[in-house]
């Protein structure tokens, strides 16, 4: 059988996955987003040197991966930025694993309301040219939830899925992730952002699938076995969280 491991919020830490990595060895690792730190930003592949002969390292966007051009091009100008499967099913370690990283922005889309743009050519089209960067997508939204990304997995199948934002089971979690999951026809959920490790136990009947989040730093395997604790789980896991994280 195999070991896929699921690397929560990571902020550009990276010690602890890779200790885990050499002591594990665990087939692939998958990040849930918000990857890179906010300085002595290096490419993904340099931080991640040590373990990349020892595993696969997979990943999806978080919403400050696109918050500096620093942060940008470390991750998605790196030599892992194929690695990248939001918005698409990829095979992983024997498992089809769907991917849709970034968040929901009210500028573009805020569900359950209706779309303001159906996709980033839209965006580009109508919104003028001070939102392009690069000539192309305002970088803070090339880490933005389009419907099109969205509505493009949901004609999909797949066996896990990872998203940035969480399901509705979270206090701050959209419906949205719900109902693709169910689409999809996944078993299992897992997503990142809110530094947290709640209980959604008694929520599986009702959602149809099993859910966890992954802490801050925090290492899960892909049944929701904490491999390490987040740094915040035991401070949050009684409580629902207050804000999102900043």
């Amino acid at each position: 059988m195999s070991k896929i491991f699921i690397l929560g919020d990571n902020h550009g830490r990276f010690n602890k996955i890779i200790q885990t990595v050499i002591a594990e060895r665990p087939d692939a690792v998958i990040s849930v987003g918000d990857i890179m730190g906010d300085k002595n930003i290096r490419p993904l592949e340099q931080e991640l040197k040590q373990i990349l002969p020892l595993t696969e390292f997979w990943w999806i966007p978080g919403n400050h991966d696109t918050d500096s051009d620093a942060a940008y091009d470390g991750l998605f100008g790196s030599a892992l930025a194929e690695c990248n499967f939001s918005g698409r099913v990829v095979t992983i370690a024997g498992l089809r694993v769907a991917g849709l990283g970034g968040v929901f922005r009210g500028k573009v889309w805020m569900p359950p309301a209706d779309a303001v743009y159906e996709s980033e050519k839209d965006f580009l089209r109508r919104s003028g040219k001070g939102n392009r960067w690069r000539g192309g997508l305002a970088r803070l939204h090339r880490s933005t939830i389009f419907p099109d990304t969205y509505h493009r997995l949901v004609r999909e199948r797949a066996d896990l899925l990872i998203t940035h934002e969480a399901p509705s089971c979270h206090p701050h979690g959209f419906a949205a992730i719900d109902e693709l999951a169910r689409t999809l026809g996944v078993r299992t959920a897992f997503h990142g952002h809110h530094h947290d490790c709640l209980d959604y136990s008694q929520s599986r009947d009702k959602l149809g699938f099993h859910a966890f989040g992954v802490g801050l730093r925090g290492i899960t395997d892909s049944h929701g076995t904490v491999i390490v604790p987040g740094e915040l789980d035991e401070q949050r896991r009684f409580r629902q969280p207050q804000s999102n994280p900043s």
